[in-house]
């Protein structure tokens, strides 16, 4: 199927774990709200054959908030799945600043959308997800206060 990129812009209270429980809970009845399938989250989970050879190639295909910035390994099977923050250096590298907003977020996922080569991708802010099946977030600020999380990854092979 090829890999797929995704990113998501969600609330944030204080807790990584949670906003990310809430996006899945969105992304989850956004595609499979109809209960065809899958009746709950759970239910998707259970099936080890479609999650483990296919996925979602969405937010779904996420299961872990790891507190760690250190970037994943492919050798080590606990770090697929996982959520990992931005380091802050990078964050600063992208936004020039320790806060960015939705908005400056946004255009960094359009600009890296709009790129032509591997090479611009790479250095993009997208690019930084080097792994497949992880993900990466950054805090977003309003007024000051963390009020949003950037949320991209990449699910596929």
């Amino acid at each position: 199927m090829g890999a797929s990129g995704w990113d998501y812009v969600t609330g944030y209270d204080g807790d990584v774990a949670a906003a990310l429980a809430g996006l899945q809970a969105r992304v989850f009845q956004e595609t499979y709200g109809d209960g065809a399938r899958y009746k709950d989250l759970e239910e998707l989970y259970e099936d080890e054959e479609f999650m483990g050879e296919e996925g979602t190639h969405t937010i779904l295909d996420i299961h872990t908030v790891v507190a760690t910035d250190d970037p994943p390994v492919p050798s080590r099977a606990g770090d697929y799945g996982t959520l990992r923050p931005l380091p802050l250096s990078r964050v600063v590298h992208h936004f020039g600043t320790e806060q960015p907003t939705v908005e400056q977020y946004s255009a960094l996922v359009a600009a890296a959308d709009e790129f032509t080569s591997h090479e611009e991708f790479e250095r993009s802010l997208l690019g930084e997800c080097r792994m497949r099946w992880t993900g990466c977030y950054v805090v977003l600020y309003s007024d000051g206060g963390p009020t949003h999380l950037g949320i991209f990854g990449f699910s596929g092979d």
